[in-house]
Order: C-alpha cells, then structure tokens, then sequence
C-alpha cells in the first residue's frame, strides 16, 4: 500500500510538475544544506518531525550559508538541496545566480534573530570592548597610529597596544571561514561598524570603504575555523587566552564554560538582541525551493512544523535553545507566506 505522503508526491509530479526530473520519485527525504548557526534550530525542528510525522526525518549538512547558497541555486532535482538556512538574507546576486539555473520559485523565510557574540573562558578575564577596538584588533589595515589618513599593515599585537584600558595578553581570536553567514554578518555589522568611525574611511566610496572594512587580518591573530562552531567553543574552554566567534545560541548552550564580551557597554541577552540594543544582531532565515514541494514529500510540512507557535514561538521549543522569536505579527505574516509558498520578486534583497 502507497503511504498517503507518497501518493500526494506521485500526484503532484504527474499533474505537471515538469521542471523536476521523474528521478525526483527516488528521494522522500527533505534535504536541507546551509548555515551553522541555524542548523541547531533546524535540527531539532527536524527531530520532532521525525518523531511526530509519518515523514522520514529531514537530513541537514552544515555548509554555510554561502555554500549553502551555492547547491541550493545549483538547480532543480533530487540531486540538489530543498531548503537551505542562511544567518544572513540572500543575496541580490545569489538571487540571479538561482534564476539562472532554474531555480525560480523561492520562498524566504525570516526565522528570527540571534546575536553574534565575541567570547571567552570564564575563567579568563571578561572583555569590555567598542566596535572600533574590534575593528583595530581584526581588520588587515588600520590607520596609521601615528596619525593621518594613510593606512597601514595592523601593527597591533596585544589588546593593550589599541587601548591600555584592555588587557595585556596576545590578540588571538578565532572566527568563521568566507562561507560563513556568521562571517558575512560579522564584517557588515561590527567590523565595517568600527570602521566607519573613522571619518576618512567612512567617506570613501561603498566598494573602497568595504574593502578596507571587511579585510580581516592574516598574521595569525585571527584564525579561521571551520563551519563547525562548537569546536571554537571547545577551544574556549582549554584557551583562556584565546577569544571566539560565534552565534548567541552556542553561548546559552555552553553558558557555563564561556562567557561574552560586551560591545559597545551592552551584553548579549534574548531582550537586547530583539530590541536591536546589542550592536552585533542579526536575523536569521530559511529558503524553500518551491518547486520541490510536493514532489520531494515533507517539504511544506517541514516549513509549518518550524513555523508554528509551538515551535518559532514566544514559548516555542525553540526559544529554549536560543532562538530570539520575531515579533507576533511578523511570525503571523511569514506563516501565512509558508502556506502559500510566497514566491520572492527580487525586490526584497
């Protein structure tokens, strides 16, 4: 006997659905590629499914959202993604790139928010620091400390050599690879932020100033780590030395180990990040290929199950693991968009 999931694939394909290919009948699993930082969001959406459904449990791939973004524009067919996560919006060009291939029909859907935090042991001494100070300490370039509008190779290698009001210990700090959305929000809000508070750079043109601005330095002070956030988080806890960057859900989840800088004189808290009072906040997403829904069975399912109250909620199971909800009326509009699977314009991005 045909399971009543599958019959509505079947039925969906056969009724017209020709831009996917007949191998789309092989998979009944929702494929979902993309950001780290949401990726514990949507594991343990996907878990309950699994449990609460007669769908089979999604399967997630921590990629990135960049690289997320780039299988999921790929194509159309099983042998491309469904939904891909993002800690950033897509992109204007990414949106292209999705057209280019096939990929048309796409809903976004604006998940929530979470903060970026910069972090370190509890046993280390807690950072106080300024955009501008996170810009000095990371950025490949910085103004001559001698002064003037010139710009040289960052001199500076302890916390102390940009103000004696920090502590006198190496700048060590381990962030996320290009892939990252994390990365991607980190230089748009907080190093670009520092920049711009230097008025000589704040004036030159978009793509000067951004050059300067998100050019993070490779002398070793800051050091790549994978899409994995956690092993940052590990390295925390054996480095009291050494600072990381990472999404504030990681922070809640090892609250007892590590511990967050303040930016700016303000924590990171579900209340400062969903009122914009934390400098480094941020919204997170998830995109749906529509084309793939109701061929690859569970698709839409999936996106109601994340986009209900009981899960995206004020109290939803998701709270408890970090997420920062949207306000009421926004979850009410985006859920409304989930069931129409809204397509994008463009005009969005």
């Amino acid at each position: 006997m045909i399971k009543p999931y599958k019959a509505i694939a079947i039925a969906a394909f056969t009724s017209g659905l020709s831009l996917v290919s007949a191998s789309a009948l092989a998979r009944d699993t929702v494929n979902i590629v993309g950001s780290s930082t949401v990726y514990p969001f949507a594991t343990v959406v996907a878990e309950r499914f699994g449990r609460s459904t007669d769908f089979p449990t999604p399967k997630l791939e921590s990629t990135g959202s960049g690289g997320g973004f780039k299988l999921f524009c790929a194509g159309i067919g099983t042998e491309h993604p469904d939904i891909t996560n993002a800690s950033r919006r897509m992109k204007s060009s990414e949106f292209e790139m999705c057209q280019r291939n096939g990929v048309e029909a796409i809903t976004e859907v604006k998940i929530g928010a979470d903060g970026i935090v910069i972090a370190n042991s509890r046993e280390a001494e807690q950072m106080d620091l300024s955009l501008r100070q996170v810009f000095l300490a990371l950025a490949k370039d910085v103004p001559d400390p001698e002064g003037g509008d010139t710009l040289v190779a960052n001199p500076y290698a302890k916390w102390s050599d940009i103000d004696t009001s920090l502590p006198r210990k190496d700048i060590r700090v381990m962030g996320p690879p290009p892939t990252s959305g994390t990365r991607d929000a980190f230089v748009e809000i907080a190093m670009e932020g520092g920049c711009k508070t230097f008025e000589f750079i704040k004036a030159l043109e978009k793509k000067d100033m951004r050059g300067i601005c998100h050019n993070m330095r490779e002398d070793g002070a800051f050091i790549e780590a994978g899409e994995n956030d956690n092993l940052i988080v590990q390295r925390l806890a054996q480095d009291k030395e050494m600072l990381g960057i990472f999404g504030y859900s990681f922070l809640m989840e090892n609250s007892g180990e590590i511990q967050a800088s303040t930016i700016n004189g303000v924590g990171p808290t579900p209340d400062t990040i969903a009122a914009e009072q934390y400098p480094v906040a941020r919204s997170l997403f998830f995109y749906i290929k529509n084309a793939h829904a109701g061929v690859v069975p569970g698709i839409t399912e999936y996106a109601r199950e994340f986009t209900s109250e009981g899960a995206w909620g004020d109290n939803g199971y998701l709270v408890d693991v970090g997420l920062i909800p949207n306000p009421r009326d926004v979850r009410m509009d985006t859920a409304k968009a989930v069931r129409k699977l809204k397509p994008m314009t463009g005009n969005e991005l």
